[in-house]
């Protein structure tokens, strides 16, 4: 077994190169282009629409969430652990540059995610509940005449599914891992998130916004807030960071305290592949909460979007790239152990016992929202597959994985995951590409529409 696993890993490291760097960032020039810049022309605009509106009780429309709550739901999935951990081993691989190409990745990102969000909308239905319910596998299957739509919604959905179920027992492990530092037990830290995950996802996509709403702002806030004071207090590093960073980008990094050095290769793989890991642009999954959302028009939800790329990516990623090149913590690890650089910034700052504390209550927060709404949408999945009877027959197996990621083993499933996330991103980046006539007709008509756009 121990062959097959390494012949796995091999093939993951293989498809998460070139590969995939060229489905996801090719992909999202193609339609950046194709939708004429727009997160450029329209960026005052999408920001008034977005995080002007942000506590409007927005009921415009029909679906079943407020717009707001479906950004919360999306925001969920996308902010976790990878954004606190995720960043730094980018930095490590890759050098500060890696932080360029991150943002690189976010801005082409905006418009994949635009097209997710909008497609989401326009090719929503109703499921026998009432509730609106969209993603990949309904613009995948109605949107491409003929079987290749249906073949690619259908491959979209199941590998969603797989890979979610491979996915929670190792976010729940870096839950009972974290609060097993202040000494909870696993068994009743997983018991704890079962309670939790069983009753919102149970409750319907209602609850999920309703909690996620709440959560989510919270969490963020707390993040930002307690790594802007790292920041803040390491403000004459901050322009050496921000060089470090630019001249990273373009022409590698030299070898410096625990880290052995990187070139440019390095910092664009490792900075293009954590961005687009961590705001899931290509996965088609946070159109799954987008479809929910009451809105007057597809392209309005895609603005979201474009504002969930923007705070998953330049807003949370930042944060904890700044912490760590401004602190100099990124130079004490080496690839191993370089998730641990944002952990030790907090500990320099805050001490070590009220740091890790800051640091755990954070951790908790993102993955457990996390854990929440993949839940829900591994749910969905089952339910555009095979029905709604499904549905509750997979969530009895993810709350499994759950109690599975406590005391499980868990080496060989970062491979798995791997490889099924690259068979989710490949059906959904070419049905957006074929649909790409369709958003950009949908972004027309909306611009075009004094109602929707006023001049």
């Amino acid at each position: 077994m121990e062959g097959f696993f390494d012949a796995i890993t091999k093939i993951a490291n293989w498809i998460w190169g070139p590969p995939m760097l060229i489905l996801l960032v090719g992909g999202g020039i193609f339609l950046t282009i194709k939708l004429g810049f727009f997160q450029f022309k329209h960026l005052k605009f999408i920001f008034s629409q977005t995080l002007g509106k942000i506590f409007e009780k927005n009921t415009k429309g029909e679906g079943s969430i407020t717009p707001f709550q479906a950004l919360s739901s999306a925001l969920a999935s996308t902010i976790g652990g990878a954004n606190i951990v995720g960043v730094p081993v980018a930095i490590a691989m890759g050098g500060p540059g890696a932080m360029f190409w991150m943002w690189v990745t976010a801005i082409v990102g905006q418009a994949t995610k635009f097209s997710e969000a909008t497609l989401g909308v326009a090719y929503r239905e109703r499921n026998e509940k009432g509730e609106y319910v969209g993603g990949p596998y309904y613009y995948l299957k109605n949107g491409i005449k003929g079987s290749l739509g249906k073949t690619l919604g259908i491959l979209c959905a199941f590998f969603f599914m797989i890979e979610i179920l491979a996915s929670l027992p190792v976010q729940t492990q870096s839950i009972t891992q974290t609060l097993e530092t202040i000494n909870i037990p696993p068994i009743v830290s997983v018991i704890g998130v079962i309670i939790v995950v069983s009753i919102v996802v149970f409750g319907g996509v209602k609850r999920v916004g309703e909690v996620t709403e709440k959560m989510v702002p919270f969490m963020a806030i707390i993040y930002i807030i307690l790594s802007l004071i790292i920041i803040i207090c390491n403000g004459s590093h901050i322009p050496e960071a921000f060089a470090m960073i630019f001249k990273g980008a373009f022409t590698g990094q030299a070898a410096v305290g625990g880290f052995a050095g990187a070139g440019i290769a390095q910092a664009i793989r490792w900075g293009s592949a954590r961005g687009m890991y961590s705001n899931e642009a290509g996965m088609g999954s946070t159109s799954i909460s987008h479809a929910a959302a009451s809105t007057d028009h597809p392209a309005r939800q895609g603005l979201w979007g474009v504002f969930e790329v923007f705070m998953d990516t330049i807003v949370i990623c930042t944060m904890t790239g700044l912490v760590v090149i401004t602190s100099g913590t990124w130079k004490e690890v080496n690839t191993q152990n370089a998730g641990s650089a944002t952990a030790r910034a907090f500990q320099l700052q805050y001490g070590k016992a009220l740091g890790g504390g800051f640091l755990s209550i954070c951790v908790l927060l993102f993955v457990l929202s996390t854990i929440i709404v993949i839940t829900f949408y591994c749910r969905k999945q089952a339910e555009n597959l095979f029905g709604l009877s499904a549905g509750k027959i997979v969530t009895v197996l993810c709350l499994g994985g759950i109690l599975y990621g406590a005391f499980g083993k868990l080496d060989n499933l970062f491979a798995i995951l791997d490889i099924t996330l690259a068979l989710v991103i490949f059906p959904n980046m070419i049905g957006l590409v074929l649909l790409s006539g369709k958003v950009n007709k949908l972004k027309d008509d909306f611009f075009s529409n004094p109602k929707y756009y006023p001049r």
